[in-house]
């Protein structure tokens, strides 16, 4: 299960580590959750999905169209959507971390908290201009020809993103490098992500 509050949230926080995942032949089913977008918004968290899941066999894509900005104000029906795949099967849940200091991001954390009470859940990280990026407790490392994948696609596939100061390559493969570097990486990158709670 993957979720995003916007296209490209997805993509951003965990798109190297699905990537991995996917080229191990061991993923055959993904749920993917985008709660706002609109217009070509729609096109482009399609189309992202569709590049970092090639190859798995049972794939759902759900974009919902909440206002960008404004998840808070649509709690009750966010919850509920939150809700209703949360009943299903997940082995593994994908989402914002909890402090993040986007409103939405942070809301949506805060929901899958409360119900995937008996998941994995891994915290993704997104660098912004809120200046919160802060210590993970989980990595995953990447390989070079991962994180150039990964970044190919945010470029290829957002245009609607182009010409944002923090929408670009180096953006991107910086924070995989610093993480990179904190998880002694075997070639040098690595997402992070934030583990509340985990049962072994």
């Amino acid at each position: 299960m993957a979720l995003g509050a916007h296209p490209d949230d997805i993509e951003i926080g965990c798109g190297g580590t699905l990537l991995r995942l996917v080229g191990t032949g061991a993923v055959d089913a993904v749920t993917w959750l985008v709660m706002s977008g609109e217009g070509p918004r729609v096109d482009e968290a399609r189309a992202g999905a569709a590049a970092i899941l090639a190859g798995v066999p049972d794939v759902s894509i759900r974009i919902e169209t909440f206002e960008d900005g404004y998840l808070p104000a649509a709690y009750r029906d966010v919850k509920r959507v939150i809700r209703e795949v949360a009943a299903q099967p997940h082995d593994l849940v994908l989402g914002p971390r909890r402090a993040d200091a986007h409103q939405d991001h942070r809301l949506l954390a805060e929901l899958v908290a409360t119900e995937f009470r008996d998941h994995l859940v891994l915290g993704y990280e997104i660098p912004k201009y809120d200046g919160d990026l802060a210590p993970v407790n989980l990595y995953a490392p990447l390989t070079r020809a991962g994180v150039t994948s990964k970044v190919d696609i945010l470029m290829r596939t957002f245009a609607t993103q182009s010409g944002r100061p923090w929408f670009t390559p180096d953006v991107f493969e910086g924070l995989m490098r610093l993480r990179g570097v904190e998880a002694r990486a075997a070639e040098g990158f690595a997402e992070g992500f934030v583990v509340e709670k985990a049962v072994i």
